[in-house]
């Protein structure tokens, strides 16, 4: 049985390197400040889908992301890692979405793929560690949905079976397709690049980069369609305006910022009960503690 898989895949800034200058007055993320990354959840779904491919044969791995044209750049990790192509669905109309319009923008992207038997997606994305656009996206295609997957064990039959990761174990579901499936970051590293595919794939763009190629570049990605990484606008996807973007977005950031725990001070006790019990007194009494 072969499948069309779709993996949500985001190009998120490094959260680890949060200056001054990373929000906007509008309270949207300045991402040309920040260092931008594969989301990291989002590679787990990704092994798992190519595990899938290799396990039925004639099985297909397209990459969807939705985002400035430069994330077209883990649209070509992905294909270095073994999928077969990618989309990037880009637009000004887009930008400032909240995890609503962003699940809206990206079922539009989905339901113009035709068919499809699996999507999978990171749990959660390091910007906003929300994990609410996966399972809004299954609502809104009307689809069923599998979180906190940490391995899909197989799909046979029509249903995926997964095992799922949870606070207090393991549990195992079955669901019918198509599904999405929300992957943990606990489930298996994806694998690395392979030095063929990078070799062949390196000159992959989207059609934004085209346009700055000069006349050689442009010729090779002509003569080889294959480098060809698709780019969808809003009015491509067939989405509303007043549901996409700031527009449709009813979440919005007022301020963000890095916060470092510093210790200020240090303090030697004496090595009996009165000393330690004045000072729980008086870390209750400043309310660091109780």
């Amino acid at each position: 049985m072969s499948l069309n898989i779709i993996v949500l895949a985001k190009q998120v800034p490094d959260t680890r390197n949060v200056g001054k200058d990373a929000m906007k007055e509008d309270g949207t993320i300045n991402r040309a400040a920040l260092p931008a990354i594969f989301n990291p959840e989002d590679l787990n779904a990704l092994e798992q889908a190519l595990r899938l491919k290799e396990t039925h044969p004639g099985s297909t791995v397209t990459l969807l992301t939705m985002g400035l044209p430069r994330a077209a750049e883990i649209v070509r990790e992905a294909i270095f890692r073994g999928a077969d192509g990618g989309v990037v669905l880009t637009d000004r109309a887009l930008g400032g979405a909240d995890t609503l319009a962003t699940s809206y923008s990206l079922a539009q992207a989905v339901k113009k793929f035709g068919k499809y038997d699996l999507i999978l997606g990171g749990r959660q994305a390091i910007d906003g560690d929300t994990a609410q656009v996966g399972p809004q996206i299954a609502e809104k295609l009307g689809i069923p949905q599998v979180t906190y997957a940490e391995e899909i064990i197989s799909v046979e039959n029509g249903k995926v079976t997964v095992k799922r990761r949870l606070e207090h174990g393991v549990e195992t579901v079955k669901a019918p397709l198509p599904c999405v499936v929300t992957v943990n970051g606990s489930a298996a590293e994806c694998r690395p690049r392979n030095a063929k595919r990078v070799m062949k794939y390196k000159y992959a763009a989207s059609t934004s980069e085209a346009a700055k190629l000069d006349e050689n570049a442009a010729a090779r990605l002509a003569a080889n369609p294959e480098l060809n990484i698709a780019e969808w606008g809003a009015a491509f996807v067939e989405a509303d305006p007043a549901q996409i973007g700031l527009a449709g977005s009813p979440t919005k950031v007022k301020a963000i910022e890095n916060v470092v725990f510093t210790a200020k001070e240090s303090r030697c006790l004496d090595n009996n009960d009165a000393k330690l019990e004045e000072l729980i007194k008086e870390l209750i009494a400043n309310h660091t503690i109780g």
